[in-house]
């Protein structure tokens, strides 16, 4: 529970960013940017702090990001909601674990806003769907022992297209605030719970599924096809990291 803390603490924050503007008019507005990013910042640091993130593992994790970033910023639209964005995100969790996979998805798509020039205050709920989804791929790959294997994949291909529906109704659901007057779909503070379930789910299945749908099938694609040799290249990089710490003196430091 300790070593998941700052993880959970920084998560925490993120929901409280998404129930803002469920529970006041207008929300945060550009103050969430710098919420996210701060929390963001404050999580590495953190990690760097405590030791979990070493020189190697730090380099590793801007590689990670400035590729991710790269490959989001030359294709920035996709096919529909489809984005190569998740595929490191997705690896770099299921080797390296929950908090590592949210960095990498939080920092990709940081890099990625300042190079784009894609700021605006839905900055801030992207870093944090998109860190969701490498945590959970780290909750997920916790169970993977030894080389990465077909089963490792198709682990992360579910996870993968799991992920692309639930980053769209996540990220729609800060979307869906702006959508006060819509008959039947819009929403407003103070709703009763089952009408607002009701008018968001409609919402969603009106707005968002087909493309979403798009980004989950792309996801699962693209792990399908070149995950395992992704998979096989990060877990190499973290048993060199393993043995490297268990050779210094005072023994191996769990990254």
């Amino acid at each position: 529970m300790r070593r998941a803390l700052p993880l959970l603490l920084a998560s925490v924050v993120g929901a409280g960013l998404f129930a803002w503007p469920l529970l006041t008019a207008g929300g945060p507005g550009a103050i969430a940017v710098g919420i996210g990013v701060a929390t963001v910042a404050a999580l590495l640091a953190l990690e760097v702090g405590i030791r979990r993130l070493d020189s190697r593992a730090l380099a590793l994790l801007a590689a990670l990001s400035a590729l991710d970033a790269g490959a989001r910023a030359a294709i920035v639209t996709g096919i529909g909601g489809f984005s190569p964005i998740f595929l490191l995100v997705l690896c770099g969790g299921y080797v390296f674990g929950p908090s590592f996979g949210f960095l990498v998805g939080a920092l990709s798509l940081l890099v990625s806003a300042l190079v784009t020039g894609g700021l605006g205050p839905w900055l801030a709920y992207q870093l944090f769907a998109v860190g969701w989804v490498g945590a959970l791929a780290g909750l997920v790959g916790r169970r993977r022992r030894g080389r990465p294997t077909r089963r490792d994949v198709v682990q992360l291909v579910i996870v993968g297209v799991g992920a692309g529906y639930g980053f769209g109704a996540v990220m729609d659901l800060w979307q869906w605030t702006f959508y006060a007057s819509s008959p039947g779909l819009g929403f407003h503070p103070g709703m009763a719970p089952t009408v607002a379930v009701g008018h968001f789910a409609r919402f969603y299945l009106a707005t968002s599924l087909t493309y979403d749908t798009f980004r989950a099938v792309g996801n699962g694609l693209l792990v399908g096809a070149v995950g395992l040799p992704v998979l096989a290249a990060l877990a190499r990089l973290r048993s060199r990291r393993t043995a490297e710490l268990i050779r210094q003196p005072g023994g191996l430091r769990r990254p």
